[in-house]
């Protein structure tokens, strides 16, 4: 088994390494100690994925989710890889763990999110737990429900029940609560002043999680780690606006989307023209609470948010579970120069962690999107990516193009999206 920070990527870029992704490898050693004291003052969450752009000129997260639903999308092969970083999450709990309840999102009849609880699940099995999974539907689920997958596999769905101060399902009273499920539709009172370990945290929801603040913290923590390096932190950071009181069927709130657009898209330029980047900036709007790609388009010119038609501005007006937008993130777009099979299936890599734990990734490859679109859509597809047990960097005085981990660098911006989103959990309390 590869027990290396990060494992090495066998598939993905094969053209030549860009300037950032040399000094990554250069200083791998001064990165690693970084991050271990970086762990030690502020402990990760439990779990994570970050969705990440690679631009040759720049590497940056778009957007972290903290209730991961693509556990089923990674390569089996690095299971153990899962299990073991698992097992060490577990053992930072502060009382001892048997038994754990998943928690999922309220489908039951969408297989693809359900194969991912399957995976998730068997992880934790083989990690030696006893689990369960809680389901907090309540109109018309009174009763298990067991929902056979494509894969073969099964997933049993048990209503969950209040009894005190804790949470149960029928039989069985969990040590830990593992939550799958992003509470875009809001916290359940079920799950309020209960006595069981919840991770991550209900507060961590998107019913209570901004985008920006996490952008804002991960801007905080791309400024340190570029200290370190000695680079310009937008290298490694997207540029970020905010705006609040945001109704597009009332179009309300357009002046201030356009006018942050405007100074966001200068504040591009000037970065392209001092690194020497000949594209076209643009910008992503997104709904500031919320994921599954929903409440996100891309702009180049402001004038276009005052001509969205109906239709668009129903896209952009609720996102998960008809949940309405009412504040926005304005994002720097960061292009992907990544493809994937035909090299014109445009791509993206995606980063999934265990406590500090990289265990591997995918690629989201969407071929009627462009360089400059949202892949997280309709019609995307999701490709395993393959590693070996490799050392992670070049022997000293080698080719840093020949077989060194292309990988790291992707496992390095996805945790110090982690570190950000730590110092969120550090500061809910």
């Amino acid at each position: 088994m590869n027990t290396s920070t990060v494992p090495h990527l066998t598939t993905a870029l094969t053209g030549p390494f860009h300037k950032l992704e040399h000094v990554l490898l250069e200083r791998q050693a001064n990165i690693e100690a970084w991050f271990r004291g970086a762990w030690r003052e502020t402990p990760a969450p439990f779990y994570a994925s970050v969705d990440l752009r690679n631009a040759g000129y720049k590497i940056a997260p778009i957007d972290t989710n903290l209730f991961p639903a693509g556990f089923n999308n990674l390569n089996p092969a690095f299971e153990s890889l899962c299990v073991q970083a698992l097992q060490m999450a577990i053992e930072r709990i502060p009382h001892p763990v048997d038994r754990i309840l998943i928690i999922p999102e309220n489908h039951t009849r969408n297989l693809f999110y359900l194969e991912n609880i399957a995976s998730l699940r068997a992880i934790m099995e083989k990690a030696g737990f006893q689990v369960r999974i809680g389901s907090l539907l309540r109109t018309g689920f009174d009763q298990p429900a067991r929902v056979q997958l494509d894969s073969g596999r099964a997933v049993l769905l048990e209503p969950l029940r209040r009894a005190g101060d804790q949470v149960r399902v029928e039989g069985y009273v969990p040590d830990l609560i593992v939550l799958n499920n992003d509470l875009a539709a809001g916290r359940p009172a079920i799950l309020d002043g209960i006595a069981q370990t919840i991770t991550p945290p209900v507060g961590l929801g998107w019913s209570s999680r901004l985008k920006s603040d996490h952008f804002a913290y991960y801007r905080q923590v791309a400024r340190e780690f570029a200290r370190l390096l000695e680079i310009d932190p937008w290298l490694i950071d997207p540029l970020f606006r905010n705006c609040g009181e945001v109704d597009f069927m009332r179009r309300e709130g357009v002046d201030c989307l356009s006018r942050n657009t405007t100074l966001l898209l200068a504040a591009i330029r000037e970065k392209y023209a001092e690194h020497g980047v000949a594209c076209e900036p643009f910008v992503m709007l997104k709904a500031d609470a919320g994921t599954y790609g929903m409440g996100v388009m891309s702009v180049r010119d402001p004038a276009r948010i005052a001509e969205l038609n109906r239709k668009e501005r129903a896209r952009m007006a609720t996102t998960k579970e008809g949940q309405k937008v009412s504040k926005v993130i304005i994002q720097e777009g960061v292009y992907t120069h990544e493809t994937w099979g035909n090299a014109r299936t445009v791509a993206e890599p995606v980063v999934y962690m265990l406590d500090h734990q990289v265990v591997g990734g995918f690629y989201r490859a969407h071929a009627e999107r462009s360089t400059s679109q949202n892949l997280n859509a309709p019609g995307m597809s999701f490709e395993p990516l393959a590693f070996d047990d490799c050392c992670i960097s070049p022997r000293p005085g080698q080719d840093l193009n020949c077989n060194a981990n292309r990988f790291y660098t992707y496992g390095v911006v996805a945790r110090l999206a982690l570190l950000a989103a730590a110092r969120e959990l550090r500061d809910i309390g």
